[in-house]
């Protein structure tokens, strides 16, 4: 007996419907990401508002002295380890040639090194113009500290953006969800700027002691990498492992036991400590979310796909004690 499938009009017309709000959220991904960076930012600096709030400070006064602060805090940290980084990373680009053929002097090719030097100072050049090309999105930049200053100043951020759409009930469940969000995305945000420079700072002293060259670049590539899970840790492994061969087989091998001591510190001490509560991933779907992420959005994907698994992961747990209640 053969079953008829019907499909009604309507069906058809919610299916288009569909597929054309997915599309458009696929064209204004990019202030979809500064919303959520934004979200992010206001959740790590909301605890500090708050705390402020309650010694009888204005909420105003209390975020913009909080996100002023926030911001200095950044430049300060740009000011003391850019300047020494472009230092470093300059030599290392130009003893690049020498390391690759210190590392592989058999290839069936050979560098050559003067053509490389007599063009470096346009190669960086080239370089830094692509970096300045990333951070000059003024309007992409401006929005997101503009949107998280905005989500701080509201000390309910549900009930300001949703209350017009909502009742009571549903207005408190959302109130609930975002609220839950926010901590675990504070608590993720400062787990990873914490694990970031702990990460960093073992692997400068460590390299420093090996006596490795480009301790610097080296340790902080490590800590910045540290913000993709899994990979991150293997990845920046890679450079130091072959600068270190490039010098000699028993400094190579040193960097590998000095990875391996940090690693294990980190998963058995750091991370249990700092990010387990926070973050709570298994592996495996971490390592799914990052390939997504990285598929749809680039490096950009990858850094939000962590928190963005995270915040999906708390809609749905906190979904699911509503419905049981």
């Amino acid at each position: 007996m053969t079953r008829k499938i019907e499909i009604s009009a309507k069906t058809i017309v919610f299916t288009i419907l569909f597929l054309l709000s997915l599309n458009l959220l696929w064209q204004i991904k990019e202030l979809i990401f500064s919303l959520f960076i934004g979200f992010i930012i206001a959740s790590a600096l909301k605890p500090g508002v708050d705390y402020l709030e309650k010694r009888k400070l204005p909420r105003s006064a209390a975020s913009l002295i909080i996100y002023i602060l926030f911001i200095f805090f950044i430049v300060v940290i740009f000011n003391i380890v850019i300047p020494p980084l472009v230092g470093e990373i300059f030599h290392l680009f130009k003893n690049l040639p020498i390391i690759l053929n210190n590392i592989f002097p058999n290839l069936p090719f050979s560098l050559d090194l003067g053509f490389i030097n007599q063009n470096l100072p346009s190669i960086t050049n080239q370089a830094v113009a692509l970096i300045k090309g990333i951070f000059s999105n003024v309007i992409f930049v401006t929005s997101t500290l503009f949107l998280g200053f905005y989500f701080i100043l509201e000390k309910s951020l549900a009930r300001t953006l949703f209350k017009k759409f909502f009742d009571e009930v549903d207005l408190l469940k959302i109130e609930t969800i975002i609220n839950r969000g926010q901590v675990r995305m504070a608590s993720w945000f400062w787990g990873e700027i914490i694990l970031m420079v702990v990460i960093g700072t073992l692997t400068f002293i460590g390299l420093t002691i090996i006596g490795m060259k480009y301790a610097l670049a080296l340790s902080v590539l490590a800590g910045l990498l540290e913000v993709i899970p899994t990979l991150g840790p293997i990845t920046s492994a890679v450079p130091s492992f072959l600068i270190g061969l490039s010098y000699s087989p028993v400094l190579g091998l040193s960097t590998i036991i000095l990875n391996i001591i940090i690693q294990q510190l980190e998963n058995n001490v750091v991370v249990p400590v700092v990010m387990k509560k926070a973050v709570g991933l298994h592996p495996i779907i971490t390592l799914i979310v990052l390939m997504v992420g990285g598929k749809l959005a680039g490096i950009l994907g990858v850094l939000l796909a962590v928190p963005t698994t995270i915040f999906i992961e708390t809609i749905i747990i906190e979904l699911q004690k509503f419905n049981k209640k």
